[in-house]
């Protein structure tokens, strides 16, 4: 079974990517993915497991999530509701031990993917919580007094949008690679997996206008390379024509379609501002 990541017709991944990727299954350590949302990070493991043929185990973080959740949780409402049924199961403690997704990566028979996803949404001491599992593959489960250890070390990859800092202790145990935001060419060979059927001309000047766009100094959320793939669709389905596009690029007005790259009011009113004073400018 291979255990280098060569990138996949699914995903187009730089050069330098697929080196973060493979040197962090060399290290045996956690790969740690930042970049803007909508660059590819969790798409990222997916492809990474199918490449590798493993299994991919997402455990997806939320502001309320403790890394206890990852090991395990003990139901005692189960447990008592069974002890007031006179269920036999109540006297064996195990049968109330619900696996968490560190639990499933360690008892799996081939090393799985496992993404730690959006790690940053969680409590700054999350992290530091998860240090010595990640470190030596083993946790307690006190309820039953006995070890978990991993059969073998899985690949981890955890992904963060930089919301927040993250703990140095924890910083020192990754891998860490920044997906910057793809280039022109790069957008292109994106587009061109997604939607190698999409009239050329338009994928041009839709790039244009996307890349115009994200330049404009102050927006409060530039579009995404998932927003460009939604708009490409939207534009095609509704048969939206180049020249259209390049009309109203070169005329300073709203795109068609903008919902799809600026998504709140801030934006499009910045947007129609600037507009207008570069026809002011013109006039």
């Amino acid at each position: 079974m291979t255990t280098r990541f060569t990138g996949s017709e699914h995903y187009v991944a730089t050069e330098d990517l697929m080196m973060a990727v493979n040197a962090a299954i060399t290290l045996q350590r956690p790969l740690l993915i930042k970049g803007e949302p909508g660059t590819g990070k969790t798409m990222l493991a997916e492809e990474v497991a199918a490449s590798l043929g493993r299994e991919l185990i997402v455990w997806p973080i939320k502001s309320t999530t403790k890394a206890q959740h990852g090991l395990y949780e003990y139901d005692a409402v189960s447990r008592l509701r069974d002890s007031q049924l006179g269920d036999a199961k109540v006297h064996d403690i195990r049968n109330y031990i619900v696996k968490g997704k560190l639990w499933q990566a360690f008892e799996a028979d081939v090393a799985p993917v496992l993404l730690i996803d959006e790690i940053d949404k969680a409590d700054i001491e999350f992290p530091n919580d998860l240090l010595r599992e990640l470190d030596q593959m083993e946790f307690f489960v006190h309820e039953t007094q006995e070890f978990v250890r991993a059969r073998q070390r899985p690949i981890i990859i955890i992904t963060s949008n930089n919301e927040k800092e993250l703990p140095d202790a924890f910083l020192r145990r990754c891998f860490f690679h920044y997906i910057r935001f793809p280039d022109r060419d790069t957008m292109q060979a994106i587009i061109d997996v997604h939607y190698p059927k999409l009239q050329q001309q338009l994928v041009g000047e839709a790039l244009e206008v996307f890349f115009a766009i994200r330049e404009l100094p102050g927006l409060k959320k530039k579009p995404t390379t998932s927003e460009l793939l939604d708009w490409l669709k939207l534009l095609s389905a509704e048969s939206i024509a180049p020249q259209e596009l390049t009309e109203r690029h070169a005329s300073a007005n709203l795109p068609p379609l903008a919902g799809a790259l600026l998504k709140n009011e801030q934006d499009l009113s910045l947007f129609e501002r600037l507009m207008q004073m570069a026809k002011m400018r013109r006039g």
